[in-house]
């Protein structure tokens, strides 16, 4: 078995781009472990039946504590509040990341609050269906899909590439 690429995977939003994920990194053995939440408590409940995560918590704040990789896959309008939420909890050296579709204001709302000692690579998997939710995911979603990182001037190029390195392993 192959080495995994992070240590623990903090998904932010469990719905279908994020349900992918973690279906797709626990296959490809990409992490060690997987923490997972979500807004609603029906939806961290069923992540918790589907297996999706090895740790389901109720706040963003305890998902990112000593992950190495953060997924954001909330709507784009939100992701500035999640970074507010979640900068005082991020280690050191951790990548974040994003799903959204639009880059510009995910750049500018979330780069404000994310500290410097971290590396923040925006992302957009161009990969989805018509459905939603934690049961939509499946670990085929990205295969033979592009994932467009969009790494800010100045982005700390061994970061941008081990995170290329897991969306290439994704598909």
């Amino acid at each position: 078995m192959k080495e995994p690429i992070f240590n623990r995977l903090a998904l932010i939003g469990v719905g279908l781009i994020g349900s992918s994920i973690a279906r797709a990194a626990r296959e490809q053995g990409l992490v060690r472990s997987i923490v997972a939440t979500a807004r609603a408590t029906k939806t961290r409940k069923r992540v918790a039946e589907l297996g999706l995560a090895d740790q389901v918590v109720e706040t963003n704040a305890a998902a990112v504590e000593g992950a190495d990789l953060v997924i954001v896959c909330v709507p784009v309008g939100a992701c500035g509040d999640v970074a507010k939420e979640i900068a005082p909890h991020l280690a050191p050296g951790a990548t974040v990341s994003d799903v959204g579709s639009v880059k510009g204001s995910v750049l500018r709302d979330m780069s404000r609050y994310l500290p410097k000692n971290v590396h923040f690579i925006p992302a957009h998997p161009v990969a989805g269906t018509e459905f939603s939710g934690p049961d939509a995911g499946f670990a085929e979603l990205f295969v033979n899909r592009w994932c467009i990182l969009t790494p800010p001037k100045g982005a700390d190029q061994a970061a941008v590439k081990k995170l290329q390195d897991f969306w290439t392993a994704l598909g």
